[in-house]
């Protein structure tokens, strides 16, 4: 994967597309299954049609804006903004977790970044420097409360003007990306800056999709998390900032009040926050 020349939706949305391709997921849905949950969407589909009594002239636009939002590259992007979060809760909820909540993975995800020691820095510019800086500390554990000492904790997230390494151009390739190994009794203490809240590629398809509902393209500042040990499922959330701008109408509908932080400046000033993650059993 390679970094666009401009960071606007179509460089951003192709992006995303190309690396999910790439990772050619499948599925062991059943035919009886599939044939069940398609029937089910043509039925909801047919029933806004009929409550609504959509036109030729809507129908011919919503053909048109599909094929756009497919040359933009934005199905990623779109599905992950406005359908992944529901499907994020079924999971949970089916498997009976009662560890550390989950959120959106969203489409800015790479895999095998730098592995960093349970204390650390970012990998980060000079530039990134002088944005706030954020510790962000806590501990890995199981159910009983027992650390975990082989855990890894995999942080991504976006710069201080929102962007995000591998998506946008002129950031170094793992800029604030990196898997933290904890230390024997599953603790880690990670140095970074503070992101800030973000606009989702809007001048492309998706954008025109929420301009047409009068809705907004922002998302609050958040941290990407990935957590895994062996033997334990792994968690894949995001944390967000209490009191923080657009918390309270994320478009991506992905907050909840688990996953608020609250930092506070330690001694030197610095802010400062621990979280900790309970892992579940591996199912």
């Amino acid at each position: 994967m390679t970094t666009m020349d401009n960071p606007t939706a179509h460089a951003s949305g192709n992006a995303a597309t190309d690396k999910f391709k790439s990772e050619r997921v499948t599925s062991d849905t059943s035919v009886e299954r599939a044939s069940a949950i398609y029937k089910d969407v043509l039925a909801a589909l047919a029933g806004v049609v009929h409550k609504h009594e959509v036109t030729y002239d809507e129908y011919r636009v919503l053909k048109q804006w599909m094929i756009d939002v497919g040359e933009y590259g934005e199905w990623p992007l779109w599905l992950d903004v406005f359908v992944e979060h529901e499907v994020e809760e079924v999971h949970y909820n089916r498997k009976n977790f009662t560890g550390t909540k989950g959120s959106i993975e969203g489409p800015y995800y790479v895999e095998n970044s730098p592995k960093l020691p349970s204390k650390c820095t970012m990998p980060m510019r000079e530039k990134d420097k002088v944005a706030p800086s954020l510790i962000f500390k806590g501990q890995v554990t199981d159910l009983e409360g027992k650390g975990l000492s082989e855990a890894t904790v995999e942080l991504w997230h976006a710069d201080e003007e929102g962007f995000y390494s591998r998506f946008a151009p002129g950031i170094p390739e793992w800029n604030l990306r990196g898997t933290v190994e904890v230390d024997e009794n599953g603790n880690f203490e990670i140095t970074t800056l503070k992101p800030a809240p973000y606009k989702i590629p809007a001048d492309g398809p998706t954008g025109w999709f929420i301009e047409s509902y009068g809705g907004h393209p922002w998302r609050p500042a958040h941290l990407h998390l990935m957590v895994k040990a062996p033997g334990k499922r792994p968690i894949t959330t995001q944390l967000y900032f209490k009191g923080g701008d657009w918390v309270e109408d994320d478009v991506a509908t992905a907050v909840k009040p688990e996953l608020l932080l609250d930092p506070q400046p330690n001694a030197d000033g610095v802010a400062e926050v621990t979280y900790n993650f309970v892992l579940d059993p591996e199912a």
